[in-house]
């Protein structure tokens, strides 16, 4: 964890604070599994958890910047858990295998990847976040609520409202039936064409951003629409047929961008330095040395005032210790100490909880660190994790090597997306804090207690949606559309069409290198029809809301605020009635 030199932290870690974070990392992190599941996607909570810790804090009277970002730390740690594991294990129940998991191996999977997240972090933090330039525009806009945000009481409400109607929604629509699923059907062949009634889905739309709805847009009109509904017309090949392309295409283009992501915003920007400062020649950001742009302070320098009552440091880079003693200089011998009991700790449930082995239990903690500064590089680039991507690559590599069964090659999925998933969680929690001066420590420790507690949550929550439901539930056409864990199931028992993947794998890395947002692309080719077109909906909804608001001459920062606030509320509301009936239908079940 960071090593931090000594002075007050009151108000940064609270009481209160950890009370409201752990009530609300349990709620997020369980509307996140639903979220994972249902949608395909998961939208980053951090914006969400800033504005809910700010109004939460605020209605008590308390006013520390500091406190509110702790708060939403813990609250948003256990998102990026559950995404890990919604991602990947599902794919054992795609494939038939569901009696064959148990419970405390989902909850071994989620920890250990937990616990290699948080090293990973420790040590690769003044790497990516002190001595790098990367902006990270998550952590940047979380930050930027946290400093722009005063109007705590309309945006309370907003926020709340917009939840309970969406909660409302969804409770005419699955416990009532008052509210059809799907309405606007089309008959096109091998096509599912309609628009949902879901304002989780419309919510997604609203939030993605106008380029890239334009290629999931486009994706799903070449796929759908072109391979599957004209091809399979013009009697190219049988609607079948035409489905298994359209999917193989979709998965290589993800995994194709996830490729790409690897290439140009991991490998190539330090072998690029490298090169033009000539051949043999060693960057000082290699060693983890400072770098000589100061990205990192001028970041923090350039946001102005905190709260007068925090006695904390100007910028990160104050509050850092040590100076240049290499990659892992800025820890304590203390700190290095916890942090190799908890990597031992790792590899030990790997090994007997998992059954993987001690050699398999080696590389996955190896590779974990090198897959977390991956997702570090890549959200710091992009602000996009493509966590169950990391997964699939040591996936292969142990598979490569070691005679494991298909169910525990899930778990080694599983364990790696866990720790990338929250890495880049982490990271971007750690630019926050750069910009507004939050004790690096604490934020290390508020990510451990909502992680933690996200593990446990998660699993459960996983548990009882098998339990509600069936593993019949999820999969491509199914209630829970689980389109990650659907790619990993493809990988491990073979992919329909083979050429289609490659072609997508090729064009993904391709098109992602050129700047083109591939793996949006890729989910239009992927996903059923009736969900991008649902989505596409809300994207125009935002168009529309921002035409309007310009017509009426309302000041754009606050307008975007106020719709990403309503959007958020609709989405967060529908997924937390969602897991509400899940639980519910368990223990009717358990009642019979």
């Amino acid at each position: 964890m960071p090593s931090v030199a000594s002075h007050p932290v009151r108000g940064q870690l609270s009481a209160a604070g950890i009370l409201i974070g752990c009530a609300g990392c349990v709620v997020i992190t369980a509307s996140s599994v639903y979220t994972a599941l249902k949608m395909g996607s998961l939208p980053w909570p951090t914006i969400f958890t800033s504005i809910t810790a700010l109004v939460l804090l605020r209605a008590m009277g308390r006013t520390s910047l500091n406190e509110a970002n702790v708060t939403q730390i813990i609250m948003s740690a256990g998102s990026m858990v559950a995404g890990g594991l919604a991602f990947t294990v599902p794919g054992i129940w795609i494939l038939g295998a569901a009696d064959t998991t148990t419970f405390g191996e989902m909850l071994a999977v989620a920890l250990t990847g937990t616990l290699l997240g948080l090293v990973a972090t420790a040590l690769i933090r003044k790497r990516f976040v002190e001595d790098s330039d990367l902006e990270y525009p998550i952590g940047t806009a979380a930050a930027e609520t946290l400093l722009a945000s005063r109007d705590f009481a309309s945006t309370g409400k907003r926020l709340f409202g917009s939840m309970a109607a969406a909660g409302v929604w969804a409770v005419l629509r699955d416990v009532l039936g008052a509210i059809p699923s799907l309405v606007a059907q089309v008959p096109v062949p091998g096509v599912a064409f309609g628009i949902q009634c879901s304002p989780m889905r419309w919510a997604v739309g609203f939030l993605a951003g106008r380029r890239s709805m334009l290629w999931w847009a486009a994706g799903a009109v070449f796929g759908w629409l072109g391979i599957v509904a004209l091809g399979s017309m013009a009697g190219l090949w049988g609607a079948d047929t035409a489905q298994g392309i359209v999917q193989s295409l979709g998965m290589g283009l993800m995994m194709g961008s996830g490729a790409g992501v690897v290439l140009k915003d991991v490998i190539w920007p330090p072998l690029s330095k490298r090169l033009s400062r000539g051949v043999g020649t060693v960057s000082s950001a290699a060693l983890g040395q400072p770098c000589s742009h100061g990205g990192a302070t001028g970041a923090s320098g350039s946001y102005g005032t905190r709260d007068e009552e925090e006695a904390v440091p100007k910028t990160f880079r104050d509050v850092s210790s040590v100076g240049t003693e290499g990659f892992f200089g800025h820890l304590r011998r203390a700190d290095r100490g916890l942090l190799g009991l908890m990597a031992a700790v790792a590899a030990l449930i790997i090994c007997i909880a998992l059954g993987l082995g001690p050699v398999a239990a080696i590389v996955m903690v190896l590779l974990s660190f090198v897959t977390a500064a991956m997702s570090a590089q890549s959200v710091g680039e992009s602000g996009i994790d493509p966590m169950e991507i990391f997964g699939l690559i040591v996936l292969l590599f142990v598979a490569a090597f070691s005679d494991v069964s298909q169910v525990q090659l899930f778990f080694v999925a599983g364990v790696i997306a866990v720790a990338c998933g929250l890495a880049g969680d982490v990271m971007s929690d750690f630019k926050t804090g750069q910009i507004i001066g939050t004790d690096p420590r604490v934020m290390w420790v508020g990510q451990a207690v909502g992680a933690i507690l996200g593990t446990v949550v998660a699993a459960v929550v996983l548990q009882a949606l098998l339990a509600a439901y069936g593993p019949d539930a999820f999969g491509t056409d199914a209630l829970f559309v689980s389109a990650q864990a659907n790619v990993v199931a493809t990988m491990v028992a073979g992919v329909p069409s083979a050429p289609g993947f490659m072609a997508g794998l090729v064009a993904g890395c391709a098109l992602y290198c050129a700047g083109i947002p591939a793996m949006m692309l890729g989910l239009g080719v992927y996903l059923p029809f009736y969900m991008t077109l649902s989505t596409v909906l809300g994207a125009g909804v935002r168009l529309a809301y921002d035409l309007l608001a310009r017509r009426q001459g309302t000041d754009g920062d606050a307008a975007e605020e106020s719709g990403v606030v309503v959007a958020s509320g609709l989405l967060g509301g529908e997924s937390i009635v969602g897991v509400i009936v899940a639980f519910a239908s368990v223990i009717q079940g358990l009642a019979r």
